[in-house]
């Protein structure tokens, strides 16, 4: 008896939205089949592959990564060398000094920056907060304003700070507005119908719906963007069909298979090589659960990752 293969095609589709502007513009989303499937139908638009610098400039990097950005003594130096490695589609900057428990850098000291970087690169961008709800409310806001005509991705509007994030960046600004929650869809889902209900387009929408690195609670991420995908697509929920982006690098790089010093664990080999692995481990997951975008931070690992997604759609 011949096997007929069923169709993983859907009438429902994920959101397609443009990130930057002019000939280094992106577009995430589009797809109406689960990730990689192109056998059930073409992929309209790969998934994205972003490399992310901080407001720390090169000290603050892995000293495994330093060597990248060798000679440059600026965050804009760094934005501008960023840009040049192989597989880069967009940059995205953390404004990490800004949180009130850590060097709690003024607005203006962190908005000059933003500034700075916008001058020095053309792609798009994504501007990150400090993960203060309290301080992002301002910080991303008066970045929103800064980068008015960069379309440009604010990352990220949480449920105690989505009001003063979406109305500025969604509203008076028009830029991409990225909705974080924890791994939960029903909290993805509220998040995306309160950023509407104030107004922004749901098409000016991408969802950070949770992320981990691999093996720190890593299950919830992938239930999560599984969970979400289906329902967009097989459900036809529109309160879920936006892109996803996951910011891969800030989480990988903090666990201690990627940081501990081969002196201290000489039987886990190199540590840049643990890094690697663990940043594109991480990466070809979530890929493969339905995010459209991934933030990361080794060029290493943003060529490989790149070069995986062109291999397989």
């Amino acid at each position: 008896m011949p096997f007929t293969a069923k169709s993983g095609k859907f009438s429902a589709s994920i959101n397609a939205l443009t990130l930057g502007t002019g000939d280094k513009a992106i577009t995430l989303g589009g797809e109406n089949t689960l990730p990689f499937y192109s056998f059930d139908a073409p992929v309209a638009n790969a998934p994205r592959v972003g490399i992310e610098i901080t407001d720390g400039g090169v000290a603050a990097e892995p000293e495994c990564i330093q060597k990248f950005y060798e000679g440059c003594t600026s965050v804009a130096d760094m934005a501008k060398k960023a840009s040049e490695f192989e597989g880069v589609d967009f940059l995205s900057l953390s404004l990490e000094g800004g949180d009130p428990n850590g060097e709690n850098k003024s607005t203006d000291e962190l908005i000059a920056i933003v500034k700075d970087v916008a001058a020095a690169t053309d792609l798009p961008l994504v501007v990150c907060g400090c993960k203060n709800v309290e301080k992002d409310g301002e910080l991303l806001a008066k970045a929103a304003e800064a980068l008015d005509g960069r379309n440009a991705m604010i990352l990220a509007a949480k449920e105690e700070n989505y009001k003063q994030i979406g109305a500025a960046a969604g509203l008076a600004y028009k830029q991409v507005v990225a909705a974080e929650s924890a791994d939960d869809i029903n909290l993805a889902k509220q998040l995306n119908v309160l950023l509407t209900q104030l107004g922004v387009d749901s098409k000016s929408v991408v969802m950070q719906p949770g992320t981990a690195a691999a093996g720190y609670g890593f299950e919830y991420v992938i239930s999560t963007l599984d969970r979400i995908k289906l329902a967009a697509l097989q459900q036809g929920d529109a309160t879920l069909q936006m892109p996803i982006i996951t910011p891969v690098g800030s989480e990988t790089w903090g666990v201690k298979e990627s940081i501990a010093s081969e002196a201290d664990m000489p039987e886990w080999g190199p540590q840049e090589e643990r890094g690697i692995d663990m940043e594109v481990e991480t990466a070809a997951a979530v890929l493969a659960s339905g995010s459209d975008a991934v933030v990361l931070r080794h060029p290493v690992s943003v060529a490989t990752i790149s070069k995986m997604i062109k291999a397989l759609v």
